[in-house]
């Protein structure tokens, strides 16, 4: 059992590449583990000099470090080196959040007070009361921990990196109970049409 690499210790391209290939093969853990103590303090310097804030940065080099999990299998040493897919992965990610970003703003802008009825039909308040009972219903249908993070998620407009320091767990298990419950609720409120 090799120890995991700190900050500072070197990963040289085929090491890299047969860490890569360790978790396409058989999802070795310990493979993953030592690329994300390798890569992860890099990145967070590559994405705090794009301007990302520290709680954007945490997301993006999750987001980045799963997605390089997932699709280990599809890495191509002949296309390039394991550090350029990786950061190809986090510059694309970065520049799809930005995007998202600029797409909010603009519809916030748009959505002005004064734009917006202040009185709601009876019709739509009465539909709004059934959806919300819809929607209570199938989040009782769900574990409790999943409930939870949605709750925190879309009710308390709480962050999921708050969230994980708040129920002290990983940001992936708050990404993965968030992305789980979604999937069900989907499949609860289409049951319930």
């Amino acid at each position: 059992m090799r120890p995991a690499l700190s900050d500072g210790e070197p990963l040289d391209g085929h090491e890299a590449a047969r860490l890569v290939a360790a978790i396409a093969a058989h999802g070795d853990r310990q493979a993953f583990a030592r690329l994300f103590a390798f890569y992860a303090p890099r990145l967070k310097s590559f994405l705090t000099r794009q301007g990302f804030g520290a709680s954007d940065c945490d997301d993006l080099i999750q987001d980045t470090l799963l997605t390089v999990w997932r699709k280990a299998g599809q890495f191509d040493l002949q296309s390039g080196a394991v550090s350029t897919w990786i950061f190809t992965i986090c510059r694309n990610l970065g520049i799809d959040r930005r995007r998202r970003l600029v797409r909010r703003s603009r519809v916030a802008e748009l959505e002005t007070p004064e734009d917006l009825d202040p009185t709601p039909l009876v019709d739509s308040d009465l539909i709004s009361r059934e959806e919300e009972a819809r929607v209570r219903k199938a989040l009782g249908q769900l574990p409790a921990e999943q409930a939870e993070v949605i709750a925190l998620s879309y009710f308390g407009d709480s962050p999921q990196t708050e969230i994980a320091r708040r129920l002290g767990i990983p940001l992936g298990t708050v990404k993965s109970r968030v992305r789980l419950a979604l999937t069900r609720l989907r499949q609860l409120l289409g049951d319930f049409q």
